[in-house]
């Protein structure tokens, strides 16, 4: 079936359920940003493959919202499906809650499975539904009997992370998650993101592509936790081990069924935005709720020392591995055939010779020219190409080593290109530079710094139509809350900057039809000076790869940015020449030198 014949398909079923408009976002049952292929139901009703979207089917119509990282992907993607795009932020275009405002009549049923529908978009459907005195029907999953080869859920055994690389016991992370609810007044703790059960059980494993995840649900209480996933998936060893601190194993559904059990007179911690809808409608009428964000969520977002020492070690291996690519890859663009794939393949090699690497920590992003311009572009067989000189080509790639996870943006010019590329190429360090420089009172948050990282940009009439940077997971979700750069208020996403979190860097320009460019380096959140003014903060970058000196116009720059450069440079030198030969020495030289 093509998409039109599926959407022709879920509304025959829709009409048989008496629903009326069918809501169909990016998720699995636990929230999760990027989902295993048993979860990609938007993709399937709708054709388009971006990580972040939400469909709504009508009986007359199909809308897809997506953020400014896709417009250029959806519009091609969703040509001819029948599908309209509703660009996300954009002048005139509605949000997902005003449409159904304006589309739902009396009378009429909203539908949704609300295993994958949060806790918080639930509670706003509801409150629309109830104005326009019409209903919801959530225990209904439409799509899986539209899709009829739908993948089973992944059945990949689950592994631990030692706790040498952890550097917390799980013991100590119940205890303090305990002491919080403690706090909130809260007996129970109902978990579904499956980051913040990983990391508190120092679990790891390999459900979702690239991400090391185990499906599963957790609920602590003041003497044990329950975990609900496939028994199979666990070894002997993280079976005892979860025995000895009262970490009980159950069947991966039955959360559902055990949470309708839950005594009358209990307090429930949930998180609206990372609780699903369905296991918020099962919490008994005689249980209280509060509502606060998950203790996990800043838990693991402030590294310890154990995992910032950690994460220096895995941005050493990643430079070394991007600066023999780097070099690679500008000494061979004309003299082999290296296409996109073939070169995010050979990146990958360079990165399995230092040891300890696990996979990629997200889907490569390895587009050349015009391709570099959609934010989130994957090369395929379909839109393979082969790289030449005179243009550039963006690498936007991560490694999931046993010690961390590192996510890294480089643009390299191939040969010569046009003095706009050039500018572009000089402006992105420029404005990537500007924000590693700051300084900045405790309390900041990246609402705060994020015109440091645009404001050469917008002087000159240019944006880009995305954040500026986000947390990182150690061997988790590669974006991870509660703190990120961007200057658009988006709730939940506003936390002040803490020591010991790690978020990226990585402004850009992306001009469709011709050119891309995103420089992309990992920060590091540091204390820095107090005095009577307070207490200040500043970060240290900790990727050390050069940025393509081919591509910088110093006339373009103040003698801010050009000192930037210049140290940054001098620090690449430094922290990776002792790993090269002395034919990379030489050429790592070169791209550090001084301007």
């Amino acid at each position: 079936m093509n998409v039109k014949q599926r959407i022709e398909k879920l509304r025959e079923l829709m009409k048989e359920n008496n629903i009326d408009l069918y809501v169909v976002p990016t998720s699995d049952f636990h929230q999760t940003e990027y989902v295993g292929e048993h979860f990609k139901a938007r993709k399937f009703i709708t054709g388009f493959t971006g990580s972040a979207g939400t469909a709504i089917i009508t009986l007359e119509e199909a809308r897809l919202w997506t953020d400014g990282r896709y417009f250029t992907q959806a519009e091609k993607q969703l040509e001819g499906s029948g599908v309209e795009l509703m660009k996300m932020a954009e002048p005139g275009v509605p949000t997902i809650n005003e449409y159904l405002k304006n589309t739902i009549l009396e009378g009429n049923c909203l539908g949704f499975d609300g295993r994958v529908v949060a806790m918080g978009d639930g509670q706003s459907y509801e409150e629309i539904v109830k104005s326009k005195n019409a209903t919801i029907k959530y225990e209904v999953d439409l799509i899986d009997e539209v899709w009829t080869d739908r993948p089973a859920l992944s059945e990949k055994p689950a592994f631990k992370l030692d706790e040498k690389y952890a550097g917390e016991s799980a013991e100590s992370k119940i205890n303090r998650i305990r002491e919080y609810m403690k706090n909130c007044g809260a007996t129970y703790h109902t978990v579904t993101t499956i980051d913040d059960i990983c990391w508190t059980l120092n679990m790891r494993g390999d459900d979702i592509e690239f991400f090391p995840l185990v499906l599963s649900y957790m609920v602590v209480t003041m003497d044990k936790v329950d975990l609900y996933v496939d028994e199979n998936k666990l070894t002997d060893e993280m079976k005892k081990e979860f025995d000895e601190i009262n970490v009980f194993v159950h069947p991966y559904n039955d959360v559902y069924e055990d949470t309708k059990k839950i005594p009358a007179g209990e307090t429930i911690l949930v998180d609206p935005a990372r609780l699903n809808y369905a296991i918020y409608s099962n919490i008994p009428e005689g249980v209280a709720k509060v509502e606060e964000r998950n203790p996990e969520v800043l838990f693991k977002a402030m590294k310890n020392d154990v995992e910032v020492e950690n994460m220096r070690k895995a941005q050493i291996k990643d430079s070394i591995a991007h600066i023999k690519f780097m070099k690679w890859v500008k000494e061979n663009v004309e003299k082999m055939e290296i296409t996109e794939m073939s070169a995010a393949e050979k990146l990958d090699e360079f990165r399995m010779e230092l040891g300890n690497f696990i996979r990629p920590s997200f889907e490569p992003i390895s587009a050349y020219a015009d391709h570099a311009a959609m934010m989130h572009y994957c090369s395929s067989p379909e839109t393979d190409v082969r790289l030449r000189e005179g243009s550039v080509y963006l690498t936007d790639t991560g490694a999931g080593f046993w010690e961390g996870s590192t996510d890294i943006t480089r643009t390299f010019v191939l040969g010569e290109v046009s003095d706009e590329i050039k500018e572009h190429f000089t402006l992105v360090a420029m404005c990537n530079l500007r924000l590693a420089n700051a300084t900045f009172l405790q309390g900041c948050t990246g609402m705060n710094l994020d015109i440091l990282a645009r404001k050469a940009l917008w002087e000159r009439g240019l944006d880009y139509k995305c954040g500026t940077g986000h947390g990182m997971g150690y061997l988790l979700n590669i974006h991870e809350p509660p703190t990120n750069f961007r200057w658009r208020y988006r709730a939940g996403d506003t936390h002040p900057m803490e020591p010991g979190m790690i978020l990226t860097d990585e402004p850009g320009i992306y001009i469709e039809g011709s050119h891309g460019i995103r420089l992309e380096n990992e920060l590091l959140v540091c204390m820095s000076d107090k005095n009577e003014y307070g207490q200040f903060m500043n970060f240290e970058t900790i990727t050390y790869i050069p940025f393509d000196l081919d591509g910088i116009v110093p006339e373009v720059m103040n003698s801010d940015d050009i000192k930037y450069l210049n140290a940054y440079h001098k620090t690449v030198f430094e922290k990776i020449s002792p790993y090269l030969n002395e034919e990379e020495t030489e050429w790592l030289r070169k791209y550090t030198r001084e301007i």
